[in-house]
């Protein structure tokens, strides 16, 4: 394919942006002369500007799409661009809404119905396999589209790493998530901890901002860079030198996943795994309908036998 300018809508979440890097790096080889941007919100602009498939980022706010005027000056930009064609990884209410009224006549990848390459994800589909099917109907080879890789995410951490006595002989527990979810933590972590810490093994756990007084009742190291939380790219380059990860459903924990590392993810009912894409990467998972009915000597028994 020889277009001039493509444009990727994600907006997020982080564990679906991470999902989607393998969908990214196919729509870069199928386009390799092109110029590619990607379209997504604030939080997730650095993470796209460090992408290696991406040329260029553009932010979508999210306004109300009742604000007019706020609309007419993202078609304004958008189609300043002069796009040949957009993925769209997002395929949501609010993208349909941009290939109807934005990009209308602008051939378009997604599932909003009437466009040039119409395929809507189902429920019960995981992201990746999605596109996989929507990249192939559109004839564009699907290569890393089931395997995404964010090595490239990783920052060198193993001078920092030293600091905590630490080299690769470490599990890095990850108890939180975001706090819109809160049925999504399993309650048993600092039991997980002292267990794993009887057999001899390392623990450490990795807070974000709001998780750094959960991870202070938890045995082990809390890694912190200068008493602040680690940003996305630090924390890949611990992940990425773990022995073993366990976590629940959250960013985080697939960022391991899919850095092609080997850990545990622990999924409640609000998720069915197979959604979630992590049937692709080497981790295990755990479920139960009520997320605290997983055991911990499960837990345990699985981290062993997979460390052993």
């Amino acid at each position: 394919m020889t277009d001039d300018h493509i444009l990727i809508i994600k907006l997020g979440a982080l564990g679906d942006i991470v999902q989607a890097e393998g969908a990214v790096h196919d729509i870069r080889l199928a386009h390799p002369d092109s110029k590619i941007t990607v379209m997504t919100t604030p939080p997730y602009r650095k993470l796209f500007e460090r992408c290696p498939w991406i040329d260029q980022v553009v932010i979508d706010p999210r306004h109300s799409r009742f604000r007019i005027d706020r609309m007419l000056a993202l078609r304004r930009i958008l189609r300043g661009h002069e796009f040949n064609m957009v993925y769209d990884l997002q395929q949501v209410s609010r993208t349909d809404f941009y290939a109807r009224f934005l990009l209308k006549g602008t051939p378009w990848l997604g599932g909003v119905r009437g466009c040039t390459h119409y395929c809507r994800r189902p429920d019960d589909r995981c992201a990746a396999d999605h596109f996989r099917i929507s990249f192939e109907k559109a004839g564009l080879e699907a290569v890393h589209t089931l395997v995404s890789d964010v090595t490239w995410m990783a920052e060198e951490m193993s001078g920092f790493l030293r600091q905590y006595g630490l080299a690769g002989d470490f599990i890095v527990l990850i108890p939180g998530c975001s706090k819109k979810h809160p049925y999504k933590r399993w309650p048993y972590y600092r039991e997980l901890a002292s267990r794993l810490c009887d057999e001899g093994l390392r623990v450490v756990t990795v807070p974000g901002p709001d998780e750094i007084e959960l991870c202070r009742e938890i045995t082990g190291d809390m890694l912190l860079s200068g008493g602040r939380w680690l940003d996305y790219f630090e924390l890949a380059g611990v992940l990425k030198e773990a022995r073993y990860i366990v976590g629940n459903d959250t960013g985080p924990t697939h960022i391991g996943a899919h850095l092609r590392c080997d850990g545990l993810a622990l999924f409640g009912s609000h998720s069915d795994p197979l959604h979630t894409g992590i049937q692709h990467s080497r981790f295990k998972w755990l479920e139960d309908n009520d997320i605290s009915s997983i055991p911990v000597d499960k837990v345990v028994q699985t981290v062993l036998q997979d460390v052993s």
